[in-house]
């Protein structure tokens, strides 16, 4: 008898296992899914890769199996919250196949498709909805959903929802929750200040922590390789050019900080003759999908991808990861090399380190306890470099690549979401306007120009006087006002009669 039969799950749930070949759960299925069934809330915490959709959606389908009740119009029994549009659908498709054999409704919204067919999925009502934060709103302000009768609440990727983006539309949602139900938070790694913030939702809790918190992958190789920024283009499209050829390398997702950054490898990967594309929140959900399914189906080797855009997503067959610019936040960096070696398989992360990201090097080794080993740059690396392929561009192409250099150039500091470096005290990490700066104390999001009409401006500008005063005296003493009366018993009574001084 298997673990799961020993639960005593319900036998549709059992058989569908059975067909997927699930026979021995996970370290996170193991000690989650008895609690869970008991009705406690929980938090878990487990490595990405480690089965946290079946540990939570197991014991839900039984509890809803087992207490079968009529659908309520525009409602749903369980509701699933995830970060991102891929991340959703794979939770539902994941759902699905666990509900083979129940008659219990699936149904996953999210923002980049018309709400209307998704508003009229729900009005019969729904068992499990997967939803997006942004859109589950959209629906509720519609009025096309109600929360009054949710059983089950799911956070999946609680770290990452509960950050300060997410963090009042999820508040919002809790409030629309009915105060009895049951609430699980699931992640791969839960900083104490945001384990704190979720004691606000979930009640006494079972604690399940599976792998040490920020712990990365033990069967990932990784490496690390000083260059400079301007290079690191060149070094990645060497890199994987060398790893194809040799066939070491299945498929490759690729990092990058910014979404402008992911469309501008793209280009140069695919000017050396290497298919890749780009998975990033300006993408549409239909070229989402096809760079996804690509991916998945092996056409396309290279995926280059935003932190959030990849957040949870499970591609079988990722050999590599490449930090194409490390993570100003070190948690990151265990979800980006978590895409690898997942199912038992061994990978390889490798993160290039320009001169100013060092800091983020020491934080992400600080944080895992581990000393990334040091990858030279390949063998006559400037002499190949050279003879790469520059890609084609368009003069607005042109234009935004001279804006990234540039700010390259000064340093792409920013450390954590406040504005503020780590080091620097409170107050010092912007100024500017309140804009973000970079490690020199500049504005990220100003173009050089901005800043030589700015400098101009601020460099001419001499003391503001009068203009009516210099008017009357051709500009060389600045004239000054004074009220009526010219002492202490006359003040206030000059208001609304001003006199110019003699």
């Amino acid at each position: 008898m298997s673990f799961f039969a020993e639960l005593g799950l319900a036998e549709p749930i059992l058989r569908a296992l059975e067909a997927k070949g699930y026979n021995d759960p996970t370290p996170i299925q193991r000690q989650a899914i008895p609690a869970l069934l008991e009705g406690r809330d929980l938090l878990g915490i487990a490595q990405t890769g480690t089965g946290k959709t079946a540990a939570f959606a197991l014991p839900s389908l039984h509890r809803l199996a087992a207490n079968p009740i009529e659908r309520k119009p525009a409602s749903c029994r369980m509701l699933i919250l995830s970060p991102t549009r891929e991340l959703a659908a794979q939770i539902a498709d994941n759902i699905e196949g666990y509900a083979k054999y129940l008659k219990i409704s699936v149904a996953c919204v999210f923002g980049g498709v018309p709400i209307s067919k998704q508003a009229r999925r729900l009005v019969p009502g729904i068992d499990i909805l997967v939803a997006t934060p942004g859109r589950l709103l959209d629906l509720i302000d519609n009025r096309a959903l109600t929360l009054g009768r949710t059983e089950i609440f799911v956070l999946d990727e609680a770290d990452q929802m509960m950050d300060l983006g997410f963090i009042h539309a999820l508040k919002r949602v809790a409030n629309l929750l009915p105060k009895t139900r049951q609430s699980l938070f699931f992640s791969a790694t839960m900083p104490k200040a945001i384990e704190d913030l979720g004691k606000q939702f979930i009640v006494n809790p079972v604690r399940v922590e599976v792998a040490p918190n920020s712990t990365t992958a033990e069967r990932v190789e990784q490496y690390v390789t000083f260059v400079n920024q301007a290079e690191k283009q060149a070094l990645l499209t060497l890199r994987i050019r060398a790893l194809l050829e040799s066939k070491e390398m299945d498929r490759a997702l690729v990092f990058t900080r910014t979404k402008h950054g992911a469309d501008r490898v793209v280009r140069h990967l695919t000017s050396a003759g290497i298919e890749a594309r780009a998975i990033h929140g300006n993408k549409s959900q239909a070229q989402r999908t096809a760079a996804l399914d690509a991916f998945r189906q092996g056409s396309c080797p290279v995926l280059i991808a935003t932190d959030i855009a990849a957040r949870g997503i499970d591609v079988s067959g990722v050999s590599h990861v490449f930090n194409y610019e490390l993570p100003n936040v070190p948690e990151q960096y265990v979800h980006r090399i978590g895409r690898t070696a997942r199912a038992g398989a061994d990978g390889i992360a490798i993160s290039f380190c320009a001169p100013d990201e060092k800091p983020y090097l020491k934080d992400i080794e600080r944080l895992t306890r581990l000393k990334v080993d040091t990858m030279p740059l390949p063998e006559n690396f400037m002499a190949e470099a050279a003879k790469l392929p520059a890609p084609s561009r368009k003069p607005a192409e042109e234009e935004r690549d001279a804006r990234h250099d540039a700010r390259a150039q000064r340093g792409n500091g920013g450390r954590g979401g406040n504005g503020q470096s780590r080091g620097g005290g409170g107050g010092g990490g912007q100024s500017h306007g309140g804009r973000a700066q970079g490690r020199d104390g500049r504005p990220r999001d100003v173009s050089p120009r901005q800043e030589q009409r700015d400098g101009e401006r601020s460099n001419d500008r001499g003391p503001v006087r009068n203009p009516l005063g210099d008017a009357g005296a051709g500009g060389d003493k600045p004239r000054t006002f004074r009220p009526r009366g010219g002492g202490a018993p006359g003040v206030g009574a000059h208001r609304n009669k001003v006199r110019r001084a003699s």
